[in-house]
C-alpha cells in the first residue's frame, strides 16, 4: 500500500465535557440534529468520520448528567452517584471557532437516547466523553463504498461531506421507509442505492451493483448480523481484501449499547 493510501489510527487525550444544547433541527422524520456548545469544547478533536463520542444523559429529575473522571481501567464515577445512561454517537460536525458540536440522533420506537432527543431544547445539558481515538481513511482511494442502516447515516453523511469534488462514491443504505432517506451534501460523484431495512437487504443490494475498478475502500456499519453478512459477502464473493474494509457493529438485536469493530 502506498503512503497516500495508508490508514492510520490516532489516539486522543480522553476528556469529559459538559455542554449545553443551542439548537435542535429535524433533518427527516427519523433523524434529529442537536447542536451543543460550550467552552469545554476547547481542544476537541475528531479526525475520523466514524469517530464516536460517549454521550452521557441526565438521570430523570436531574438537569445535568453525572460525568466520570478518566481512569486507568475505565471511567470513574463520583462515589455514591448512579451511573447515567451512556450511548455512542458520531460527531457529525465540529466548529472550533463557534465551539459547537453537532450530533445527529436516529429516532427509534423506544430507548433512552430517543426519549431524550424527542424532548431536547436549547439550554439543556449533555455530557460528552472522547473521542478516545480516530481511524483515519485517506480520501486518495480511487473510490469509496459506504454501507449501512439508519444508525450509520451520520458517519456516511460526514464522509460524503469531506470527500473531494468528483471522487467516485457509492452508498448502499437500508432504511425503514422513504421518509428516512437523507439528502447528502457532497461534492463527490455519488451513486445512491436505497433499500428497505429487512433481513439480508444490504447484502442482496450489494449483489446487484457493479464496483468500480482501481483501489477502493469499503466502510460498513449496521446491526451486528447484517454487517457480518456484508463483510463476508464482500470478501468471499467480490474478492475485496479484508484490509480494505472497515466494518462495525453499531447495534445488536436484543442488546443495548453495542459498538464494536469486526476484525480478524
Amino acid at each position: 500500500m502506498t503512503s497516500e493510501l495508508t490508514i492510520t489510527r490516532v489516539r486522543h487525550t480522553l476528556r469529559m465535557r459538559l455542554l449545553q444544547v443551542v439548537r435542535v433541527d429535524s433533518l427527516t422524520s427519523h433523524l434529529l440534529r442537536v447542536v451543543l456548545a460550550g467552552d469545554a469544547l476547547d481542544g476537541f478533536v475528531s479526525a475520523g468520520f466514524d469517530d464516536h463520542c460517549k454521550v452521557f444523559f441526565p438521570s430523570p429529575g436531574v438537569d445535568r448528567p453525572v460525568l466520570p473522571e478518566p481512569g486507568p481501567n475505565g471511567p470513574i464515577f463520583p462515589k455514591g452517584s448512579a451511573r447515567p445512561v451512556m450511548r455512542d454517537f458520531t460527531p457529525r460536525h465540529f466548529d472550533p471557532a463557534r465551539r459547537e458540536l453537532t450530533i445527529d440522533f436516529v429516532l427509534h420506537d423506544a430507548g433512552p437516547a430517543t426519549t431524550w432527543a424527542r424532548q431536547a431544547r436549547p439550554g439543556q445539558y449533555l455530557g460528552i466523553g472522547g473521542p478516545r481515538g480516530s481511524f483515519v481513511v485517506p480520501d486518495a482511494f480511487d473510490w469509496h463504498l459506504l454501507i449501512g442502516d439508519e444508525t450509520a447515516l451520520p458517519a456516511i453523511a460526514r464522509r460524503l461531506a469531506e470527500l473531494p469534488a468528483g471522487k467516485p462514491a457509492i452508498t448502499v443504505i437500508a432504511v425503514r421507509d422513504d421518509a428516512a432517506r437523507l439528502r447528502f451534501d457532497t461534492r463527490a460523484d455519488l451513486r445512491e442505492v436505497w433499500c428497505t431495512n429487512e433481513p439480508h437487504a444490504l447484502a442482496q443490494a450489494l449483489g446487484k451493483i457493479p464496483l468500480p475498478t482501481g483501489d477502493g475502500f469499503v466502510w460498513a456499519a449496521a446491526e451486528s448480523a447484517s454487517v457480518r453478512e456484508v463483510r463476508d459477502y464482500l470478501v468471499g464473493e467480490r474478492g475485496i481484501r479484508k484490509d480494505r474494509i472497515r466494518a462495525s457493529s453499531y447495534w445488536r438485536k436484543g442488546d443495548a449499547a453495542v459498538h464494536e469493530s469486526l476484525d480478524d
